[in-house]
């Protein structure tokens, strides 16, 4: 793994040039001590921002880091991996509200509509799993890209819950294609051949047709 050192603050005290005064060496422990405080507030950073907050409680999660050692570059380097309400930012994508934490666990385990869009897309990426590779998955089958698609079309908020939904379609498309294999021959399984005409008749409106909301807010499949 490559270690990068900022080396930017020796720089800008040889030539003068630093902007704020700097503070090196802080030790994690001491982040809530208001003299570190008034200390970070003059290098230039808002300590009561919800990024700043994010941020330092992001660095504090890691076992150890009571005594730990971070710097100013290092934390406005953490700060800029969250949004100005302190949602951690997907450098991928650059989407918030789609990573998994504690306060956003539960509530993302709810039913929210999708796009026909992207049902027909994971329906058709199924389908081509099964007949294609036998019901196996393709890592660069685009699935990644569908999932993404759908996070930029969704409000932040409900990124969680449309990713979720539309993974339980997912799996829904799967159990339809599973029972058909197995239906035309009881042996199947994932790897084998899928019998000739094994899917004949079925289509995403048919398996969508069959699904539910049950109480637990998941989709159930009638087969």
């Amino acid at each position: 793994m490559q270690i990068i050192n900022d080396y930017t603050y020796l720089f800008q005290n040889m030539v003068g040039t630093s902007k704020y005064p700097q503070v090196n060496d802080i030790k994690v422990s001491q982040l809530g001590s208001n003299a570190v405080k008034s200390k970070l507030v003059a290098a230039g950073i808002d300590v009561n921002s919800a990024q700043y907050k994010s941020a330092i409680k992001s660095m504090k999660s890691h076992p150890g880091s009571s005594g730990m050692l971070t710097n100013v570059q290092a934390i406005k380097n953490l700060m800029n991996t969250y949004d100005k309400n302190g949602d951690e930012i997907d450098p991928t994508t650059g989407l918030t509200g789609v990573f998994v934490t504690e306060e956003t666990a539960a509530k993302r385990r709810r039913i929210v509509n999708i796009p026909e869009s992207s049902r027909d897309e994971v329906y058709k990426l199924v389908r081509k799993n099964f007949e294609k590779n036998n019901g196996m998955t393709d890592e660069a089958d685009g699935k990644s890209e569908i999932f993404t698609n759908l996070q930029r079309k969704t409000n932040k908020n409900d990124r969680l819950a449309a990713t979720w939904t539309l993974s339980q379609y997912e799996q829904a498309y799967a159990k339809a294609f599973v029972s058909a294999a197995k239906n035309a021959d009881p042996n199947w399984n994932y790897g084998k051949p899928v019998p000739k005409g094994a899917f004949e008749g079925i289509t995403r409106e048919s398996i969508e047709a069959n699904m539910s909301k049950s109480t637990r807010g998941t989709i159930d499949l009638r087969l």
